[in-house]
């Protein structure tokens, strides 16, 4: 980073004269994603329910676009105020490393079909993906802390992380298939394009996690530390991510989704995930009020259009996925 000079002192080396300019240039562009993004999902999400998926995926690019600022704010200091600020590089450290430990608790949940199957996630998937994030944020800061053997855990933990992002994407397509099949051999039209919708999501999330998993490995194995190239090799590197993301934000964006999208399970079945039956039942706010029934799912109001009251909108009625299974068993049994 640092040349002799002629006085015994130390100077900047001129090859990282571009870093300001390219920071800046990075962290606009990551701004302007984050505030899209987050500007388009309150709009959609105001009057309906909310996804919660598309609010976590939103800290990403926030988390990006501040790293990105302050690394600006230290390599311009560095130039042009001759000060390299202790504390700015530490906050570039941090924040770095809470955007890659974030990017991968966040496709961790996409993985495991988030607001897309189900609800909400198990008690074990949640402890399984709240410890990888933290064993990956520890590798991380041992990683770039230089502490040794971290290099060899930080690349078991990439290995285990992707191992099961694949191992989830591949069951949930797998179950999607199982689910059209279903939809064909019993002409359940209704849901076809739900369906649909959701199994082109996972193959496109598929193709983004194996070109990230090609960069990641790309990334790490590259040996050239060259300082007059180093600007080249961070170009590369944060277009690159920036073009991943940009895929997998579009693809699970807030959208106009197919109709019955996100009639799902509350929590994904062990034994196995089929079709939710499309049993409803419309009912105004006033009957809704006496109705009590453990087998049918929370009132949920339909869309409100502009200008009409919320009082005057239908309440929609569905049945619990495992009510049905529950009631054919009991039949069965008795």
């Amino acid at each position: 980073m640092y040349n002799n000079g002629g006085s015994g002192g130390g100077e900047i080396s001129e090859a990282y004269r571009p870093l300001p300019s390219l920071y800046l240039a990075l962290s606009s562009i990551w701004f302007v994603s984050a505030s899209s993004w987050t500007l388009i999902t309150w709009r959609r999400n105001r009057h309906f329910q909310t996804n919660n998926l598309q609010w976590t995926i939103a800290s990403v690019p926030l988390i990006k676009t501040l790293q990105l600022f302050l690394s600006f704010l230290f390599w311009n200091s560095c130039f042009y105020s001759q000060i390299c600020s202790l504390w700015m590089s530490f906050g570039v450290y941090i924040t770095g490393v809470l955007f890659q430990t974030a990017s991968f608790v966040s496709f961790l949940l996409i993985s495991h079909g988030y607001c897309i199957m189900c609800e909400h996630l198990s008690t074990q998937e949640r402890r399984t993906t709240a410890a990888l994030g933290c064993l990956f944020y520890l590798t991380l800061i041992g990683y770039r802390a230089s502490v040794p053997y971290f290099s060899a855990l930080l690349l078991l933990n990439y290995i285990i992380s992707f191992s099961m992002i694949f191992h989830h994407i591949s069951q949930n397509l797998l179950a999607l298939q199982d689910q059209l099949g279903v939809i064909e051999d019993d002409d359940i039209s209704v849901m076809h394009d739900a369906v649909q919708s959701k199994y082109i999501m996972f193959k496109k999330f598929q193709v983004a996690m194996q070109l990230l998993a090609i960069a990641e490995t790309v990334i790490y194995i590259n040996m050239d530390n060259s300082v007059d190239t180093y600007w080249v090799r961070l170009l590369a590197r944060e277009w690159a991510q920036f073009c991943i993301f940009v895929y997998i934000g579009w693809t699970f964006r807030s959208q106009d989704l197919a109709p019955r999208f996100s009639v799902v399970p509350a929590v994904k079945s062990k034994k196995g995930m089929t079709i939710p039956p499309i049993y409803s039942v419309e009912m105004d706010a006033a009957a809704f009020r006496d109705f009590c029934c453990h087998e049918w799912h929370i009132g949920v109001p339909t869309a409100i259009t502009r200008g009409e009251s919320p009082k005057d909108c239908v309440l929609v009625i569905v049945q619990q996925p495992c009510s049905r299974t529950n009631n054919m068993v009991n039949k069965s049994t008795s």
